[in-house]
């Protein structure tokens, strides 16, 4: 078999259509696409997901907008858990928000502050926060600590 030996299996290559040039071609004037309506303008379709005037699918769903549904009284929190506490504390310290926030362990000092029970604690703190889980409040208190909730 040589180069000039090899073509294309029959049927595989077509010519393609020439729409639009004249009536005796078979494809004029609307060139195969109908009369008026969307499909046959140039430049017709639109953007992804464009449904023709109907609301689109991905607007109808509360859910892919964008957070879903979100409680306009919710509280975030700036969680700080136990061994935080015990890496950044010496004993008998006073645990404020404010000192929190000196230390740098709070993302953004404008929100309340919730102690959280991960890690174990040794030292004894005298702890002032907004919130406290269960688990952290009877681990500062078997440490020989307090836990007092602000407002």
């Amino acid at each position: 078999m040589k180069l000039h030996d090899l073509v294309p299996n029959p049927g595989s290559k077509k010519n393609r259509k020439r729409v639009g040039r004249g009536s005796s071609a078979g494809q004029g004037k609307t060139a195969g696409r109908g009369t008026k309506g969307e499909g046959a303008r140039a430049g017709s379709g639109g953007r992804l997901y464009r449904q023709g005037g109907n609301l689109p699918f991905y607007r109808r769903l509360p859910f892919m907008r964008g957070e879903g549904f979100r409680s306009i009284n919710r509280v975030e929190y700036n969680e700080v858990n136990l061994d935080q506490l015990s890496a950044a504390f010496q004993d008998k310290a006073e645990v404020t928000p404010e000192a929190l926030s000196e230390s740098h362990l709070l993302r953004d000092p404008r929100k309340p502050v919730v102690i959280l029970g991960r890690g174990e604690i040794k030292i004894a703190l005298k702890v002032r926060a907004h919130r406290v889980s269960a688990t952290a409040k009877s681990r500062i208190e078997a440490a020989g600590g307090s836990v007092e909730l602000i407002a």
